[in-house]
C-alpha cells in the first residue's frame, strides 16, 4: 500500500486541539484538506505527521509550537494611537481587527489592552506558543510525486 512521501498530493481530514482539549479547526462537515506534502502549504509539524501514512489510516499528532506557529514574539505587540480607530468603534479586549502593512499585505491583530490614549494590539499569530493535537484521517492520495527517471 501506498505511503505519503514529499510531494505527494493528498486529501485528509483533520481535528485540530490545544492541550486544554479546545477545538480549534476541524474539516468536520468539510471536504477534506487538499495539499501537497512539503510544499510549506501547512505547517510543518502537520507536513511531519501525514508523512508515511496509508489511505484509510487514522492517527494522533502532537506539534510543539517551535514546527507550528512559533513562540509568541513580544516585538509584534504594537501600541496603536486611539485616534487612528473610528470614533464610533467600539474596542473590546479579545477583539479581531484586520490590518494592512505597507505593501497592502493584510493580517490579523488581536486588541489585547485599551489604554487612555492607545490600542496594544498583538499580531502574533493567534497559535503562536500553543503546542497542538491533530487527529489525523489519510482520506487519499490524489497524485503520488513524480519520479524523474534518469536514463
Amino acid at each position: 500500500m501506498a505511503q505519503v512521501k514529499s510531494g505527494d498530493k493528498i486529501k485528509v481530514h483533520y481535528h485540530g486541539k490545544l492541550n486544554s482539549g479546545e477545538t480549534f479547526d476541524s474539516s468536520e462537515g468539510r471536504d477534506p484538506l487538499e495539499f501537497e506534502v512539503g510544499s510549506g502549504m501547512v505547517i510543518k509539524g502537520f507536513d511531519d505527521g501525514v508523512t508515511g501514512m496509508s489511505v484509510g489510516e487514522k492517527k494522533t499528532v502532537t506539534i510543539p509550537s517551535e514546527e507550528a506557529y512559533g513562540p509568541v514574539n513580544p516585538e509584534m505587540v504594537l501600541e496603536m494611537p486611539k485616534d487612528r480607530f473610528p470614533e464610533d468603534m467600539q474596542l473590546e479586549n479579545g477583539m479581531p481587527l484586520m490590518m494592512s502593512d505597507q505593501n497592502g499585505q493584510q493580517f490579523q491583530v488581536t486588541i489585547v489592552e485599551i489604554k487612555e490614549e492607545a490600542v496594544m494590539l498583538d499580531a502574533n499569530h493567534p497559535l503562536a506558543g500553543k503546542d497542538l493535537t491533530f487527529d489525523l484521517e489519510l482520506v487519499e492520495i490524489v497524485a503520488p510525486a513524480s519520479k524523474i527517471i534518469m536514463p
